[in-house]
């Protein structure tokens, strides 16, 4: 066992792990690709353990080398807390806030709520990240986001608090132009040869409006797939035809009208996903003050 541990030599294992080569991380950390070398080598002296393969294509990590960014990453996201809980202060005079969230949330429900505590302090760093959940919540578990807003999803974590926000309900929906058009449409089987401009087929949205079509019997003929809901709105503004998005997103936008189809469409519920542990006074505020749920 060692002991004194050479953090420095730690830092720079992470900064090559994450650039993904010795000369980009002496670029970015302002050393020498020779220094870095020198740190890696001897980093490894000290383990007894090769932490990179060397190829004439850059640097892979070894097995070893990966279990032990595993426990940088992690210990790397508590220095940072740490710092954080030093400087950031009660009338949060400085301090950061970083959410991650897809983009439909961030744009179309938070905006306004970061828009008011950016505005009462001006002085926190806000930061939205927009991911998968997947990687959204590893982003978490590293501590490099303070909370996760996001739709159901599994959580193998028992660390992690999770907390419904609220429900939102998704329908079809087509331009104010095109309302006489369409708005005699009352049954799922009748989208079948109508232009739908639907989520793109990975994601668990159009997983379930395809099920939906399946369960009816009918094959839609005319579709267009686009991977958010704001591109999806464009497109119906567009006029390019009838589009499946969450209803909340547009219900006070007079330049979309709902079509009342009978058939039950998709809910979904929204839930925040945060570690109590790693909260600081900043992302803490936010959530008391702006989406009322108590710590």
């Amino acid at each position: 066992m060692l002991n004194n541990i050479n953090l420095n030599l730690y830092k720079v294992f992470y900064d090559v792990a994450k650039y993904g080569s010795f000369s980009k991380t002496a670029e970015f950390t302002y050393t020498t690709q020779s220094a870095v070398s020198k740190s890696i080598k001897k980093l490894e002296e000290e383990l007894d353990t090769q932490l990179f393969y060397r190829n004439p294509h850059g640097i892979e990590l070894t097995e070893k080398g990966k279990q032990l960014l595993f426990y940088i990453e992690q210990s790397y996201g508590n220095l940072l807390t740490a710092e954080r809980l030093m400087l950031e202060t009660k009338n949060l005079e400085r301090g950061k806030l970083t959410i991650g969230l897809p983009t439909y949330i961030s744009s179309f429900f938070f905006m306004d709520k970061i828009t008011e505590f950016h505005n009462k302090y001006p002085n926190i760093e806000i930061t939205l990240i927009n991911g998968p959940h997947a990687y959204l919540l590893d982003l978490l578990n590293k501590h490099q986001v303070d909370f996760v807003i996001y739709s159901v999803i599994d959580v193998d974590n028992k660390d992690l608090d999770i907390v419904k926000l609220y429900t939102v309900n998704y329908s079809f929906v087509c331009s104010k132009e095109d309302y006489n058009k369409y708005k005699n449409i009352k049954k799922i089987e009748e989208l079948e040869n109508i232009p739908l401009i639907l989520p793109i087929k990975s994601t668990n949205n159009r997983k379930y409006i395809d099920e939906i079509f399946i369960k009816h019997n009918i094959i839609p003929k005319k579709t267009m797939n686009i991977h958010t809901s704001e591109g999806i709105l464009t497109a119906v503004k567009k006029g390019l035809g009838i589009g499946y998005v969450i209803e909340d997103i547009y219900k006070n936008d007079d330049n979309y009208k709902k079509l009342n189809i009978k058939e039950k469409l998709r809910e979904e519920d929204i839930i925040m996903i945060y570690n109590k542990k790693f909260l600081t006074e900043a992302p803490i505020r936010f959530i008391e003050e702006y989406i009322n749920v108590k710590i």
